[in-house]
């Protein structure tokens, strides 16, 4: 079943305002922002789940890192994710 943008900005939402508070609308359009550079770049709609939670790790709910990692995720999400994962904790 196809997800459209719409539902996908609605379902990452909670995370959004976890994170970021009053900010969470601008972290959401940035999210959006990133869906269209993934999609010209790898020619997929949206990144999958996975690196959408590791850009949230690697934001740290700042909003200036919460750009560098939607930068990184599509320059190379596996540096993103080696990113998050030292964040996590995991080696």
């Amino acid at each position: 079943m196809v997800i459209g943008r719409a539902n996908r900005r609605d379902t990452r939402a909670p995370r959004a305002r976890e994170l970021f508070g009053e900010d969470a609308e601008v972290a959401l359009d940035l999210l959006e922002l990133l869906e269209c550079a993934w999609h010209d770049c790898y020619a997929e709609v949206s990144p999958s789940d996975e690196v959408i939670e590791d850009v949230w790790i690697v934001s740290e709910g700042q909003l200036p890192k919460l750009v560098q990692a939607a930068k990184l995720a599509v320059v190379d999400f596996r540096d993103l994710r080696m990113n998050a994962d030292g964040l996590r904790g995991i080696s």
